[in-house]
């Protein structure tokens, strides 16, 4: 063997085995060091839960919701439609639409008003109830109950319902925990909590607050005999001190923490917390710089946590005649767009008129992203690359974007599957919506 032969031999054995300096005990060591902040990564994010998330929240009062509120919101939705778009041209010009979207949107928006217009709704017990006594507040409270298990029981229902209580601060805080108590001994009397229950706990200002609706929820359970951790909660973010503690801290990352698990979802409040910075009133909207702020702050403190994010409502209501209605559905239609393309998958609508712009810009955004998210996922699932470059994490993006247009309606599961290759079981196997702590690999 050559001299020339004999360096070569020793390169290839150098680099198909590397030499190394760190003592093989060191890993072992690290692991150790490590393993707790490992599990309370994994405690504290566990990643979004592959549930449903509604496009919308609907307000209903507490006086006046009624056994045929749901229908009545898509009926007066649908009329509305008649009345001021009565086709798809029309639609598409009030809103803008290109001309590719304006009959398929037109039709989902239809369609949905027909079988399903209300995704979400919250019986209110707060800023839109008021003028009532205490006595007529407890019977408004088991009405709600008795109306909403006879929804679930007879079909009627929306995915979600539940109530708003009032507040935890200190004039109020009696009467949210006995309203929340007898609507929810109203349910379990009438058969039991519905999958679907849905709580909302407002003006929140301080950790303590969300521990207390928590051991509240605890004692109900236990008085019960329910399971520990049964029911869940949203907050609403609508007080500076929500968001910034007086040290400077992100308090709506403490009040995630602070739920014990049972916080569910951050909703921004647009006017009261807009009202709480002194934001003029013909300035509160959900697109003021103070809004992008605080929904900033929510979206990284809620980020892995399984918790969802919901914009607010706009007050601009479509009624009166049909230039006012166009002018109210354009803002409503790019509020949500503006949402959407910062994941803000989730909002309130405060009046039927509302729901077929809210639908429509659910609907486009989602028919509009379809083909690139679905080529882009079927080259990540076939390794076949493309155009464009994806990482896992961005694949679970795409998925979890074309499951919740299946969801609310705005794709088929057909169409999908033809453009991916992949079933829906296919999809949430990308969407795995976990994030990867504790040595696991990235998928």
């Amino acid at each position: 063997m050559t001299d020339q032969q004999e360096a070569d031999r020793r390169g290839t054995d150098r680099r198909e085995r590397p030499a190394t300096s760190i003592p093989a005990g060191v890993g072992t060591e690290i692991d150790a060091l490590l393993a707790p902040v490992d599990a309370e990564l994994a405690r504290r994010y566990p990643g979004d839960p592959g549930t449903r998330q509604p496009v919308h929240t609907v307000y209903v009062p507490g006086d006046a919701f009624a056994a045929g509120t749901v229908r009545s919101w898509g009926d007066r939705a649908l009329a509305a439609l008649d009345e001021h778009a009565p086709d798809a041209a029309s639609f598409a010009a009030v809103l803008g639409l290109p001309d590719e979207l304006a009959d398929p949107v037109h039709a989902r928006v239809r369609a949905k008003l027909a079988r399903e217009p209300v995704e979400d709704l919250r019986i209110d017990f707060e800023d839109g109830y008021r003028g009532r006594t205490g006595a007529q507040e407890d019977e408004d409270a088991a009405r709600a109950a008795r109306l909403v298990a006879g929804a679930y029981r007879n079909g009627t229902a929306a995915p979600y319902m539940g109530i708003r209580t009032k507040c935890l601060e200190a004039g109020t805080r009696a009467r949210a925990i006995r309203t929340l108590d007898i609507f929810l001994t109203g349910l379990m009397t009438a058969g039991g909590l519905p999958g679907g229950l849905r709580l909302t706990l407002p003006k929140v200002s301080a950790p303590e607050q969300v521990t207390a609706f928590a051991r509240v929820l605890e004692a109900f359970e236990g008085a019960q005999g329910l399971e520990a951790g049964r029911i869940g909660f949203e907050l609403q973010i609508e007080t500076s001190q929500s968001v910034l503690a007086a040290d400077g801290t992100a308090t709506v990352a403490r009040l995630i923490a602070a739920g014990g698990r049972r916080v569910t979802g951050l909703h921004y409040g647009t006017f009261d917390y807009s009202a709480a910075l002194g934001v003029s009133a013909a300035h509160q909207s959900s697109d003021h710089p103070a809004a992008d702020h605080a929904k900033a702050v929510m979206q990284v403190a809620a980020a892995g946590t399984g918790v969802r994010l919901s914009d607010g409502s706009t007050h601009v209501l479509p009624t009166g005649p049909t230039e006012q209605v166009h002018r109210a559905w354009r803002l409503h239609y790019g509020l949500v767009r503006r949402a959407l393309a910062r994941a803000y998958y989730q909002g309130w609508d405060l009046h039927p008129g509302q729901l077929p712009a809210r639908c429509a810009a659910v609907f486009a955004f989602h028919r509009e992203g379809l083909e690139e998210a679905a080529a882009r996922l079927a080259a990540y699932a076939a390794r076949t690359g493309g155009a464009v470059l994806d990482e896992p994490a961005t694949a679970r993006a795409l998925s979890g974007q074309l499951l919740r247009g299946i969801d609310c309606g705005a794709l088929d599961t057909a169409e999908v599957t033809r453009l991916t290759g992949l079933t829906r079981a296919g999809l949430a196997e990308f969407a795995a919506r976990g994030v990867s702590f504790g040595g696991g690999p990235d998928r």
